[in-house]
């Protein structure tokens, strides 16, 4: 089932139970796949890496936001942009523990015959390509740092 399909039919769940945060999370994805397909100038359906791009990239939007709005003592706005993420996210694969995440790295690491930290660029490119949206960037990065120190 595609992910626009999953999209509807939790959209049509959301109205029929008046859950007005979800609605919104959800129509936000829909909006911004919809806007992925006409910017490729296709009809047809993105692919699988192209749609979990698009949900890690809302995810992220709203936890800085949320953070941002931490920063500033509004937990009014914060908490709404922290339920939106676990909404979004569901649609998500499954997020990596810290000890897969450096089971991965280690052997990027291995891979690659990393030694330094100029070699960062190397390892953060095959380990985001290959844990792109089953961990977060910046746990990814911090690994890599402190492997490569």
């Amino acid at each position: 089932m595609s992910l626009q399909s999953q999209i509807m039919d939790a959209m049509k769940t959301a109205m029929k139970a008046k859950d007005s945060r979800a609605l919104e999370s959800l129509r936000a994805v829909k909006s911004a796949i919809l806007l992925a397909q006409s910017a490729s100038g296709a009809k047809e359906d993105l692919n699988k890496d192209e749609e979990i791009a698009i949900l890690i990239k809302l995810v992220k939007q709203r936890k800085d936001s949320a953070a941002i709005f931490t920063e500033q003592n509004r937990e009014d706005l914060a908490t709404p942009e922290l339920e939106q993420v676990a909404i979004i996210s569901q649609f998500l694969p499954a997020q990596l523990s810290e000890d897969e995440i450096a089971a991965k790295i280690d052997a990027i690491i291995a891979q690659t015959g990393a030694s330094s930290m100029k070699d960062m660029g190397k390892v953060m490119g095959m380990a985001n390509g290959q844990m792109a949206g089953k961990a977060d960037g910046k746990t990814i990065a911090m690994m890599v740092k402190s492997k490569l120190e």
